[in-house]
């Protein structure tokens, strides 16, 4: 994109935002978390939801491709989408449609900045998970528009590993995000080396209990305090820390049982059942672990993953990061040699298929024999079903702005 055209874009969209900024005001039970090291974030786009809920000990937002599409679902920037036509109309169909995503994904950020005067992670497009080139691009776009407040969210991919990496390097903050054990974050830190990493360890508990191989609890709460010992380990090898997100937190129960743990992305229903059920009495609880009950079901599908790091992990992250590959593939090839093909295994086209149907929790007797194999893992089996649930919230998005093009005439 040339620079005339994004000074366009920025202009515009940074046009016309008023919205009031929130009265801040203390919250003791909230210290009291924040006493133990631990970061406080919302996990809504919602403003009225974020109102209800933000204090003065909460620092940042996170938005993600469903939360956006909740938001712009809502009809809300329907009338603003029009005019943002006039700017993209020489572009290929497909490009303004990805074009004016951005550009709601930024105005939508920056009225969250503005309101709230925190941090807000932003995320790419769906599109750009696998294409370097498209990741940094967009990364620089959003840095350049609120370089103060915006995070960009970068999705666990070989390419992603390789452009948050570049995105670093150029000063951007980066908030790596579809992981969901403590040896994707061993490898996370040492070669993309983000502010931010993390786990969504409500879907691990899920994953567990809807296939009925276990009670569902313990593991995602084992691969957050894991991941957090192993991150602030190897992020001491690198000139900036990197930080452990335990993200998009389930249960008001996990605030207590994950406490010092950098960083919490809350759903405001969790953070207001937490402020509303528990004393507030805080104590950290790192380098603890729980027990983790299965059942004979769970027999050979390795759900030990979550948690373990092996020293090959380590080795393959250290390898890598000694000459970043230029591109996914090298990363791919990498880890097959080093025996951890289960981390990057290949997917063929009715199986990414199934696992879009089946939506963010796969079925394990879909991929039972493969990951009894070893070819797969069951992190990484979340992190692709995650990312194509993100890909369908981004169609519908997609779709919703193809509308309102197409009614405006301007296809071209």
């Amino acid at each position: 994109m040339s620079g005339t055209f994004n000074d366009k874009l920025t202009t515009f969209i940074k046009a016309g935002i008023n919205d009031n900024p929130v009265s801040l005001r203390h919250d003791p039970f909230w210290q009291s978390l924040r006493s133990t090291g631990t970061e406080l974030w919302l996990d809504t786009g919602d403003m009225e939801e974020a109102e209800a809920n933000w204090t003065a000990e909460m620092t940042a937002l996170t938005t993600n491709n469903t939360l956006i599409n909740n938001e712009i679902q809502k009809g809300i920037y329907d009338d603003f989408v029009p005019r943002a036509v006039d700017l993209v109309s020489h572009l290929p169909l497909n490009e303004q449609v990805k074009e004016i995503a951005f550009i709601l994904n930024a105005r939508h950020g920056l009225r969250l900045a503005g309101k709230f005067g925190g941090m807000v992670s932003v995320e790419l497009h769906t599109d750009t998970a696998y294409d370097i080139d498209a990741i940094i691009s967009y990364g620089l776009r959003y840095r350049d528009i609120c370089p103060d407040q915006f995070i960009v969210k970068v999705p666990y991919t070989p390419e992603g590993l390789i452009g948050a990496r570049r995105l670093r390097e150029k000063g951007v903050r980066i908030n790596f995000t579809l992981e969901f054990s403590a040896r994707q974050n061993a490898l996370v830190t040492l070669v993309a080396r983000p502010d931010y990493l993390n786990v969504f360890l409500g879907r691990i508990g899920a994953f567990i209990a809807d296939n009925k191989i276990g009670e569902g609890s313990g593991a995602g709460e084992n691969a957050v305090l894991s991941s957090q010992m192993w991150v602030t380990r190897l992020s001491a090898e690198n000139s900036w820390k990197t930080r452990q997100i335990a993200a998009s937190l389930r249960n008001y129960t996990q605030l207590d049982l994950l406490a010092g743990t950098d960083v919490y992305t809350m759903p405001p229903k969790v953070a207001a059942a937490g402020r509303k059920s528990l004393a507030g009495l805080f104590e950290s609880k790192l380098g603890k672990l729980y027990d983790v009950p299965l059942n004979d079901a769970a027999a050979g599908l390795a759900i030990e993953k979550f948690w373990e790091v092996p020293a090959s992990v380590v080795n393959l992250g250290r390898q890598i990061n000694r000459q970043v590959p230029v591109t996914g593939k090298q990363i791919v090839e990498m880890a097959h040699e080093a025996g951890l093909g289960d981390m990057f295994p290949a997917m063929s086209a009715a199986e990414n298929e199934r696992i879009a149907a089946e939506g963010k929790i796969p079925v394990v007797s879909s991929w039972r024999e493969r990951l009894i194999s070893g070819e797969l893992a069951p992190d990484t089996l979340l992190t692709l079903a995650g990312l194509a649930s993100f890909t369908a919230d981004q169609r519908q998005l997609d779709d919703r702005i193809r509308g309102i093009i197409g009614s405006e005439g301007r296809k071209v």
